[in-house]
């Protein structure tokens, strides 16, 4: 391989020497991405990482695995992957049927067989049902994993595709039934429909037998904005089309109209989400709200009369306040009712309010499961068609998920839940207990974390660290089969930190971790790892940490900020350019601050590990994880990052993989695989 030249300084995109590697399809860079797979799988491959990939092979593909379903009408739906079904066949069945031990199931569709026929890498990406009849319904099939989607009408009565239906070529975006007929289409298709983040800039009236191209825009916005959708709300007396632009993120403007467009702007805070059904919205905003001579405090739930709301009258329901350690985590309706889910110090509780013009009530959802991690959402797809019925599941780090439904309309006391089917275990729990600790940060700030593993340690234990803390998203500790058998099962500890960024404890927590924020993040999960060696845990070498994405962010600082804290790094789709990620498909949608400011500049660049990387460092091991169907997060930012890496560091230090997810299912093998001989000695497979 021909060595590349490196320039240690590297201020301005014109001073990046790898910059060509930011081509996605480029003959060059895909012969030097497909020479450092071919020697990262050459280097770790063998007998141990094919017995792993053959163990998560057989337990992904175990015919009792519990499968996902969702209501539509009379059916239930499912997509189901297994050996004979590497893609993925879509089916149905009926609710009684999914309750037998070995339910009987109608095969709609062969994925495997229509990626063979087309000759394409079809990715499953989701249905979306016409919900009146029940006839037709339109499948989102991603080439190769990326987001943006292939639209095509299926026949749920002849079993087919229907060559001249609703059918779309690749796009980001979606559709919204209107009628048998008539789709809402939000989707960045054509000239000039896709704001700069890639996503939908209008929503056209779709009608049967047109052409997308020339049908008719109702809605649109601004380029700069993140993108806009449409939906038609059933739940409404009327026909009633919600129109929805996001300016950016955590932002949300709300327009009601009908199908020539928006006739009403609803004024509500744009920071805030909200939903509703029939003539009530439930709101929580991000910052206090100030309305009809009351403060409603951040991160509060608000009762809303719609219809009194637009004429004027600002008489509003509190529901719920978040504190320091009680945040709502979500809420959604249910049959007229509306369903909370809150944490309290990180354990879950529920709660469902029904509207009402004198004063909301409230229940508490009391047979609910409260330890572990619990999650509740409507048994039905749509809206408009719940009944009551709920799904639940529970679960924790050595406990499957548990799939329950509860119907929310028995009078009280409520019934208690019904498991549904009893999924089975994945690997073997003995002798693992669940512990929570905190770790102090730089700033004095405690963060939790959960531990997974052996009773007793020895001061040895080869961890598993990972965290996300981004864009508000909690990160709770769930049931991880294939770390539990490839790590726990094998004397491993695992632990997930729940660190600033992400929404744990509401926006307070989401806002400590943004921008000037991050690098404090990043702290805290230096933190835990330190508080891991305190305790007598393990030690620095023996810590492997991961993360993806925006946790591929943290993991490539813990590089450069934080080496001696760690064995082995592991970063799948990671950002690492923070001078040219707004440049990069979807990042100029992403507000970790604006490298073109100056003064972002000087935080940012505190946080850009490829410009922080630097000859003569201790780095540990790493290993990069990229796709080039990845439309969200550039495959540049984890080749540039390899290239410099392989430049400035000792042969066999820094290693980078590009997959291909459609083709291959089971990749966790190969991070089992670098982690246990980069992070000290190899764990013993043997029992």
């Amino acid at each position: 391989m021909t060595a590349f030249d490196f320039r240690p300084t590297l201020n301005a995109p014109d001073d990046d020497p790898y910059l060509w590697l930011e081509d996605i399809e480029g003959e060059r860079a895909l012969d030097w991405t497909a020479s450092q797979s071919a020697r990262t799988l050459g280097h770790f491959d063998g007998t141990q990482f094919e017995r792993d990939r053959a163990a998560l092979t057989a337990m992904f593909d175990r015919p009792d695995k519990t499968p996902q379903i969702k209501r539509h009408g009379h059916y239930l739906y499912n997509f189901w992957q297994d050996a004979r079904n590497r893609r993925g066949l879509w089916r149905r069945s009926t609710l009684a049927a999914y309750m037998k031990a070995d339910p009987q199931w109608e095969a709609l569709l062969d994925l495997d067989a229509v990626a063979v026929s087309d000759g394409e890498d079809w990715i499953w990406g989701g249905a979306s049902i016409e919900p009146e009849r029940w006839e037709r319904a339109v499948l989102r099939l991603s080439r190769g994993g990326s987001d943006a989607v292939v639209h095509r009408e299926f026949d749920l009565k002849s079993l087919s595709f229907v060559a001249d239906g609703f059918n779309l070529a690749d796009a980001k975006g979606g559709v919204n039934w209107l009628d048998p007929d008539t789709l809402l289409l939000s989707s960045a298709f054509g000239d000039g429909k896709a704001t700069r983040s890639g996503y939908a800039r209008t929503v056209r009236l779709w009608k049967r037998g047109a052409d997308p191209l020339t049908s008719a825009v109702i809605f649109e916005a601004d380029s700069e904005s993140l993108g806009v959708s449409g939906h038609l709300d059933r739940t409404a007396g009327s026909e009633r089309l919600w129109f929805i632009e996001t300016p950016a993120f955590f932002e949300m403007i709300g327009h009601i109209g009908d199908r020539s467009g928006p006739k009403i702007q609803i004024d509500l805070p744009r920071d805030a989400r909200w939903n509703g059904f029939g003539d009530w919205l439930g709101v929580r905003p991000r910052k206090p709200w100030t309305v009809g001579g009351a403060t409603h405090a951040a991160d509060a739930l608000i009762g809303i009369s719609l219809s009194s709301f637009i004429a004027g009258e600002h008489s509003l329901a509190a529901l719920f306040e978040s504190g320091d350690r009680r945040s709502l985590q979500s809420f959604f309706w249910n049959d007229g009712k509306l369903i909370i889910s809150y944490l309290v110090n990180l354990v879950p509780h529920f709660e469902m309010f029904t509207p009402s013009r004198q004063e909301w009530t409230r229940r508490a959802l009391d047979t609910v499961p409260a330890e572990g991690t619990v999650h509740l959402w409507s048994f039905d797809a749509e809206r408009h068609q719940t009944n009551g019925e709920v799904l639940v599941s529970a679960q924790d780090p050595i406990t499957p998920p548990q799939p329950f439904l509860i119907d929310l309309n028995t009078a009280p006391p409520l019934s208690a839940p019904v498991i549904l089917r009893r999924s089975p275990e994945h690997f073997d729990a003995s002798g693992l207990v669940v512990t929570r600790h905190e770790a102090v940060s730089t700033d004095g700030e405690m963060i939790p974390y959960t531990q997974v593993g052996p009773a007793s340690g020895n001061g040895d234990a080869p961890v598993d660290l990972t965290a996300y803390g981004g864009f508000g998203v909690s990160v709770l500790p769930y049931y991880n089969s294939s770390i539990g058998k490839l790590w726990l099962e094998r004397g491993g500890t695992c632990v997930v930190a729940n660190i600033r960024g992400g929404g744990e404890f509401g926006s307070r927590w989401h806002d400590a971790g943004r921008r000037q924020g991050k690098r404090l993040a990043h702290d805290d999960f230096a933190a835990v790892a330190t508080d891991l060696v305190r305790r007598g845990i393990t030690r620095p070498r023996r810590i492997a940490a991961e993360g993806a994405s925006n946790g591929g962010l943290l993991i490539a600082n813990m590089l450069t900020r934080y080496p001696d804290r760690f064995g082995a790094l592991f970063g799948t789709i990671p950002l690492t350019d923070m001078h040219r990620y707004t440049k990069l498909l979807a990042g100029v949608s992403w507000k970790y601050g604006d490298p073109d400011k100056p003064d972002d500049w000087t935080f940012l660049k505190e946080i850009s590990a490829y410009h922080a990387a630097a000859p003569g460092q201790p780095y540990p091991p790493i290993l990069l994880a990229t796709t080039k169907r990845d439309d969200r997060v550039h495959p540049g930012h984890a080749r540039k990052m390899a290239a410099k890496l392989s430049a400035i560091r000792p042969r066999g230090r820094a290693w980078l993989r590009q997959g291909q997810p459609g083709a291959d299912r089971v990749h966790c093998p190969g991070y089992n695989s670098f982690a246990v001989r980069s992070a000290g000695k190899p764990i013993s497979v043997d029992r």
